[in-house]
């Protein structure tokens, strides 16, 4: 009944997984560290504005930065403590930010603060301000506002909520450890997407490798949600929910557009979990679950880590080989390399890996395009990466745009896996959408003022 349904998306890869290492791992709570250093701006859209001043004690759950504008969201006290001080802490992407910095209480208990409970009675828009007042953002790694994602336009249609328990990118397990320890929460959740997004039906997607998961949520599937599990084969990049559309209903979303074009919204199962939990407290989220792994790592694992925890607090706790040369926020495809240890978990942070110096290949030499196609099959979105890296490389962002689709990227990487002349073709990418970005904001200020 739960076999691997053949349907899946056309080209990708099959990276090695690496996940035996922490996916029979149970979820653990992590210490809290002697410092908290809390990133304001943790999310796609504007950063949260801090309503509490130094010195003021706070309590675990408290509400300590408010949302600053609909694309926003507000920030909880991760511990009871007080407040050293407000000031910029470095991000994860290098730049400084604003940030409230927490000295936890030696003697407390940690309880969580209790708020407002939100029943599945309230209306829709009541439950999607409460989604947006507890600050949950997508959980896989985007950390979009997901009050923002739910809100149906007017003139489109919702037959689909599809949970995302993919977690395609290697070593990865947190979502895996979610379905098998968290079901009660994921399905509470549901009951809250449904009524918000008026979908009759839901698809939890998951992966060939999670049989297990895949096993126990169907087994605790309530009788009265219409909830089914489809299995799909094991390919990269599976989890990115383009892709798992076309996997699960054989749609394809349309150039630029969103999967509500096609009458669906996706969510993972670890923001659904968090809106189960969360929701029928009133409370914030002030943790959320991590993976720790990677051959660097003597201590992997899935812990349950409060928001703000600093990178270098985590490494002491688990351990690490003294020959560790890179570190990684998210998985090795999608993720980002740090250069500072002193950055902190987000709310977007699924994982940590660490690789050791044996570990890490290092081509300084890029050697010019052979043309063998090897990053066109392997585009999940048939595009030509070899001809955007040709026109990254003479700065025509204009054609990249208009001509090749470079937007509609999301920067999966699996066309720099497979190039034999190690171009780092994503990166180029990356790099060209921030230029096309700018400079379309730069001329809308040129025409408002």
């Amino acid at each position: 009944m739960w076999g691997v349904k053949k349907n899946t998306f056309r080209h990708g890869i099959h990276p090695p997984e690496h996940k035996e290492e922490t996916n029979k791992l149970s979820i653990r709570q992590f210490p809290f560290a002697p410092l908290i250093i809390l990133p304001l701006s943790q999310n796609i859209g504007a950063p949260a504005k801090p309503i509490v001043r130094e010195g003021q004690e706070v309590v675990r759950g408290q509400l300590i930065a408010e949302a600053d504008g609909y694309v926003s969201v507000p920030m909880h006290a991760p511990v009871s403590g007080r407040v050293r001080k407000l000031a910029n802490v470095p991000g994860v992407s290098g730049k400084m930010i604003p940030g409230v910095f927490i000295e936890p209480f030696p003697s407390s208990g940690q309880e969580v603060m209790e708020g407002t409970p939100v029943s599945l009675e309230a209306t829709p828009e009541e439950m999607l301000k409460a989604i947006q007042d507890a600050g949950i953002v997508g959980l896989g790694g985007a950390a979009f506002p997901t009050h923002v994602k739910l809100k149906v336009p007017d003139d489109k249609e919702c037959e689909y909520l599809i949970l995302n328990g993919i977690e395609c990118e290697p070593f990865l397990t947190t979502d895996h450890r979610v379905m098998l320890e968290q079901a009660e929460d994921i399905f509470t959740g549901i009951r809250y997407l449904l009524k918000i997004t008026g979908a009759g039906k839901v698809i939890i997607g998951i992966e060939a490798n999670k049989q297990d998961a895949a096993d126990h949520l169907a087994s605790q599937v309530p009788e009265d949600l219409p909830v089914s599990i489809r299995v799909v084969p094991v390919k990269y990049p599976q989890g990115s929910e383009k892709m798992l559309i076309t996997s699960l209903l054989g749609r394809e979303v349309p150039s630029g557009g969103l999967p509500i074009d096609v009458k669906c919204v996706v969510v993972n199962v670890a923001t659904s979990a968090e809106i189960g939990r969360l929701l029928p407290h009133g409370r914030g989220i002030q943790e959320r679950v991590v993976t720790i792994t990677g051959p660097g790592v003597i201590k992997k694992g899935n812990y349950l880590i409060p928001v703000g925890t600093p990178l270098r607090f985590v490494l002491e706790e688990v351990g690490v080989y003294e020959d560790f040369s890179e570190v990684y926020m998210g998985g090795p495809m999608m993720g980002m390399a740090v250069s500072n240890l002193d950055i902190s978990i987000v709310k977007g942070t699924s994982g940590i890996v660490v690789f050791r110096e044996k570990d890490v290949t290092r081509s300084e030499k890029v050697y010019p395009c052979i043309k063998c196609g090897e990053c066109v099959d392997a585009c999940p979105l048939s595009l030509n990466p070899s001809k955007l890296g040709i026109l990254a490389k003479f700065e025509d962002y204009k054609t990249m745009a208009e001509s090749f689709h470079l937007m509609d990227c999301f920067e999966c990487g699996s066309c720099t896996y497979v190039c034999p002349s190690h171009i780092p073709l994503v990166q180029y990418f990356r790099l060209s959408k921030s230029i096309i970005r700018k400079k379309i904001q730069m001329k809308r200020e040129s025409e408002d003022a």
